[in-house]
């Protein structure tokens, strides 16, 4: 089984306002209401690329249906645990220049989370995934992460990590099976400027050297780079595109990524899934399909870098 994990999900109202207008009456023509998160986001893609998974997390009061429903819509198995409290809508403007309004959502306790973790004590395999993506909710800490990163180690589940500095590097001794940083967050770990690929490389190293078994460096406009625990270090380049919305794209190369390797094993055809579904999301409005995926996977070249 598939699992993703999203501690704090939200609604995202996004309101396309040209002229706005502070400290006055603003109408919109057509706003949009999408859910979000990061671990939602992959279980779209998972889905999408046809992998059946079960999104959990936390989520309570109206805005809870919403989201339960957009899930089901995509075929994907809701089970979020009850919230006390509203889960959050974040405001997106859209207008000359873009404005976020992000809501801190419900507070999670302690009694809450051991509710999630009995779930996934009584129901992991070996042999399952946890995507294990985005922040923590009010309420929790560095030790939520641990936690899950532990259980994932103990029943030998395959854990897929991407958060922030503090919760990825205290999650390294139990062992992910990947971790995404981009490569910003990787010279902010080690404190340092990046200049070179041979860097890139070796800081990513640094990281397996802690723990992770695969390293995949998300590089923007250069491509992305993919240290695997067998050694070997490939390269992907992006296809040609205008980029028209990040959000989502790192989540959608995760995803395209465990996707393509959960059923093959390859790195580099994963690699090249991965880039393309990164792609397809950053050209356009939403997530990708399984058809922007195909369009742009024969222009991914993967390049093995012998060092």
């Amino acid at each position: 089984m598939i699992y993703t994990c999203t501690f704090n999900p939200a609604i995202d109202l996004v309101l396309p306002v040209p002229n706005l207008q502070l400290g006055d009456l603003n109408r919109v023509q057509n706003e949009a209401f999408v859910p979000g998160g990061k671990g939602i986001n992959m279980s779209v893609i998972l889905r999408r690329l046809g992998l059946e998974n079960t999104a959990t997390g936390f989520l309570g009061g109206f805005t809870a249906s919403f989201i339960e429903a957009a899930l089901v819509d995509e075929a994907i198995t809701p089970h979020f645990i009850a919230a006390d409290g509203i889960t959050r809508i974040n405001v997106k403007l859209k207008g000359s220049v873009e404005t976020e309004i992000n809501a801190s959502g419900p507070t999670i306790d302690a009694a809450k989370f051991q509710e999630l973790v009995h779930y996934f004590e009584t129901n992991f395999q070996s042999g399952d995934t946890l995507f294990l993506a985005g922040t923590a909710a009010p309420g929790m800490g560095v030790e939520a992460y641990v936690t899950l990163a532990q259980l994932c180690q103990k029943h030998e589940v395959k854990l897929v990590l991407d958060t922030t500095q503090t919760y990825l590097t205290a999650c390294l001794p139990y062992r992910p099976f990947i971790i995404k940083p981009n490569h910003i967050e990787l010279a902010e770990i080690f404190g340092v400027t990046i200049e070179t690929q041979a860097e890139l490389i070796a800081y990513g190293k640094q990281l397996q050297a802690q723990g992770a078994r695969n390293v995949l460096i998300s590089q923007g406009s250069e491509g992305a780079t993919l240290i695997t625990e067998t050694g070997d270090v490939y390269r992907s380049n992006i296809p040609k595109g205008k980029l028209v919305n990040s959000v989502g794209a790192g989540d959608s190369m995760l995803a395209g990524f465990m996707a393509e390797f959960l059923q093959t094993g390859d790195y580099a055809k994963a690699l090249q899934s991965g880039a393309a579904t990164g792609s397809a999301t950053a050209y356009q409005v939403g997530l990708a399909t399984k058809a922007d995926v195909e369009k742009l996977q024969a222009e991914i070249i993967i390049t093995k870098i012998e060092e």
